[in-house]
């Protein structure tokens, strides 16, 4: 359960900021089911219709491509905030995504500034930091002046801003 302890509205986009109590926390399914209801929310903002599915084959949500008239299915993993690196590192967000995804693309959540990125599967196998027991590890930090081990790798939030849904939904949906 999670106990809402200040509420604050921006009137300038009228988007709901709650800040947690650190000692409450949402469980994995409500994690879960706030980062494919955030996608849904953001894909409607930008005149997409989708649908969520109820069994669970690796595919979340279901919308439909005007481009392609084409249903395009999105796998939807989520972060409630970021969490330090290995445990005790700089904050990251960081998402598992298993290399056999069925989906055509994958969104990646963070619930606690209401960002998702859009990646198709291809992209997510060329810009995921690790790759281990068969899956994906992509992680962003959020702070610009951590040193990176490996400098060639996108590791920071804003080097993934391209990926963000509102710069993407018009490559696949429009």
């Amino acid at each position: 359960m999670v106990e809402v302890t200040e509420l604050r509205v921006e009137s300038s986009n009228n988007m709901l900021d709650a800040r947690w109590d650190k000692n409450e926390m949402l469980n994995k399914q409500q994690i879960g089911k706030c980062g494919e209801l955030l996608v849904q929310y953001k894909l409607l903002l930008n005149g997409v219709e989708s649908a969520h599915l109820t069994t669970d084959s690796g595919i979340d949500l279901v919308a439909y491509s005007l481009r392609t008239k084409e249903p395009i299915t999105i796998q939807v993993k989520a972060n409630l905030k970021a969490k330090p690196g290995g445990g005790k590192g700089k904050l990251a967000l960081d998402w598992w995504v298993p290399e056999d995804s069925p989906a055509d693309l994958v969104a990646l959540a963070d619930l606690s500034t209401n960002r998702v990125w859009l990646l198709n599967v291809e992209e997510i196998s060329e810009f995921a930091q690790q790759h281990s027991s068969g899956r994906y590890h992509v992680y962003m930090y959020i702070d610009p002046t951590v040193k990176p081990s490996k400098a060639k790798r996108r590791v920071f939030t804003y080097e993934f801003e391209k990926f963000l849904l509102e710069n993407r939904v018009h490559i696949y949906f429009e």
